[in-house]
């Protein structure tokens, strides 16, 4: 049997004389469809396709949405994407993201609408209820969701795998930002890492975890407002330039730009203080003010907290926390909420929503429950 390093070895070679023969261009054509075909066979195996399989299927490398709204149906109805559509749209998403900076710029012309959503946390049933709502994603309809789409809910897969679909089929209808939970350590504790070996295998969870390192951290909307999952910083003078030059493809650090981002709340009271959560910290109405003037900004959103109508605006008006887990976890009772920008001005409207049904699967069903103990 030829090794995986041979047949690379081979794939290369092979693209090295396809560019003497027609030209860079096609040989870029046709090295791009190399890297996902091999891709998908070096980290799959020889995964093949049984003949019984009925779900949604990938026909070549292109994501389209009827293959996006097989797979959603299939979910909802408790089947399986068979493990080499799942690897394909996996390692399309590496490609993609490694691309994008740190920090991506939004453009919405005028005229048109932008959604914001918050915290989905695995509970998969409740996503299909808000692109129910509101549309699914496409040029017309975009989205961003902002981080923690994963853990506790225990439909992670089922998500990740629809929102990473989304983005493969039309990279403009849907941006993806890094949560505090689309880390290994977490993961490995909340119940993602368990999801993903039980529905899919082993090798999937070095493989989300390093596209998860690829995410981008923050977002800007029309150079007027800022989304990140987390909050602010310990240090005024940061600038959006400082954001897109942090280095993130790695495990989110205990301290720092790219650790704040990810962790820190609002607080009533100015100034700053220590964070409830032992990392990043609590960050006053004035630390956003000075963040928001010394960038030329309007308004900050972030995620990251749970609130009882899956929303709240804070800061004098320049903060909104966004949630969109109704009914977190089962057990809160709160609504979920998402916020839907109308360019040009950009005026926030807040829409919410109550949770669905789902299958008797309890939240945390994968968590590693010893090693919530040292939590």
């Amino acid at each position: 049997m030829p090794t995986q390093v041979g047949i690379a070895a081979v794939a290369v070679a092979f693209v090295a004389v396809l560019a003497m023969m027609l030209g860079a261009a096609a040989a870029t054509m046709v090295a791009a469809v190399v890297v996902v075909v091999l891709g998908t066979w070096w980290w799959g195996g020889s995964t093949e396709v049984e003949p019984q399989y009925s779900g949604a299927k990938i026909e070549g490398d292109v994501v389209t949405l009827d293959f996006v709204k097989k797979m959603m149906d299939d979910f909802k109805n408790q089947k399986c994407l068979h493990k080499r559509y799942a690897f394909q749209i996996v390692l399309q998403m590496r490609k993609m993201l490694r691309s994008q900076p740190s920090l991506v710029d939004i453009n919405v012309p005028d005229g048109s609408h932008f959604t914001v959503c918050g915290d989905v946390h695995g509970q998969f049933y409740d996503l299909i209820n808000i692109f129910e709502l509101n549309g699914l994603p496409s040029e017309e309809n975009p989205y961003l969701f902002n981080g923690d789409f994963v853990d506790r809910g225990s439909f992670s897969v089922e998500v990740i795998l629809t929102l990473f679909a989304l983005k493969c089929m039309c990279p403009s209808a849907i941006y993806l930002a890094r949560g505090n939970h689309e880390s290994r350590s977490m993961n490995k504790i909340y119940g993602f890492e368990g999801e993903v070996r039980s529905k899919l295998s082993e090798k999937f969870v070095e493989l989300f975890a390093e596209v998860f390192c690829c995410l981008p951290l923050a977002h800007v909307i029309n150079q007027k407002v800022f989304v990140v999952h987390g909050g602010l910083f310990s240090v005024d003078g940061v600038k959006l330039s400082d954001i897109k030059a942090i280095d993130r493809f790695c495990e989110p650090p205990e301290e720092g730009l790219m650790c704040e981002l990810l962790w820190s709340d609002p607080q009533p009271f100015p100034g700053r203080g220590p964070s409830k959560r032992g990392v990043g910290l609590s960050f006053g109405a004035d630390v956003t003010r000075k963040f928001l003037q010394d960038n030329n900004l309007d308004l900050i959103v972030r995620s990251h907290e749970v609130k009882d109508e899956g929303y709240e605006i804070e800061h004098d008006g320049k903060l909104i926390t966004i949630f969109s887990a109704p009914n977190y976890c089962d057990q809160m009772g709160n609504k979920g909420a998402y916020i839907r920008f109308e360019a040009p001005d950009l005026k926030p409207n807040i829409v919410t929503f109550s949770a669905v049904p789902h299958p008797d699967v309890k939240p945390m069903a994968y968590a590693n429950n010893f090693l919530r103990m040292f939590q």
